[in-house]
């Protein structure tokens, strides 16, 4: 059975459960996602299957020769399944594959910041803002030791590139799911911006 879908980002809004507690929470719009290709342990080495989502307006002769007798996709991704003999190619997915209370995990690019420092990277508390130090306020402080081992060690929290990194959000409530509408509303917030394209998989938790 497929345990995923590919969605698209559409924002985030509030909504009130039955008790009146407000709940903050995303709204997906989640294929539905035909089936183009499936792979076998006897060909691939593996069970998987290819999902396809959004129209393509264009594609290259390779990507059609790969979508031949299908529609045009601009995206497409893998998913593992456990068994893929009784998947056809052509067979859609939906959001009826999750259900209100189901857990799901979520892998998005988080939205890219640029170069960022310390501070606004790694949460650092940077200088003291007193006693002469006019221009460290926002310094990292040291970054290695003395003689040994007499050089900066790999993976030291240091300013860089932040963000437009693919990120996993784990067990997110599913607050409602309407395959009329494509739509699943999740409990909490999900990576990326607007638009951003997700892969939505259930969850391997219980609730």
């Amino acid at each position: 059975m497929i345990q995923g879908i590919i969605g698209r980002k559409l924002g985030m809004t509030l909504i009130f459960r039955d008790n009146g507690k407000a709940e903050a929470v995303t709204a997906i719009e989640a294929g539905p996602c035909p089936v183009i290709q499936v792979k076998t342990v006897a060909k691939e080495g593996y069970n998987a299957v290819q999902l396809g989502f959004s129209e393509a307006k264009r594609l290259n002769s390779p990507q059609r020769g790969h979508l031949k007798g299908l529609e045009q996709f601009k995206y497409l991704k893998e998913f593992r399944v456990d068994d893929s003999e009784a998947i056809e190619v052509g067979e859609k997915v939906d959001v009826s594959l999750f259900k209100a209370g189901d857990l799901v995990d979520i892998t998005g690019v988080s939205k890219g910041k640029g170069f960022a420092g310390v501070v606004k990277r790694h949460h650092f508390a940077g200088g003291p803002k007193t006693h002469g130090q006019s221009d460290r306020h926002r310094h990292p402080g040291s970054i290695g030791a003395t003689t040994s081992p007499g050089r900066v060690l790999k993976g030291m929290r240091m300013a860089g590139h932040m963000g437009n990194r693919r990120v996993t959000v784990r067990h997110l409530e599913v607050f409602e799911a309407d395959p009329a509408r494509n739509l699943l509303l999740v409990r909490g917030a999900v990576p990326g911006g607007r638009n951003g394209l997700l892969l939505i998989k259930k969850s391997g938790r219980e609730k």
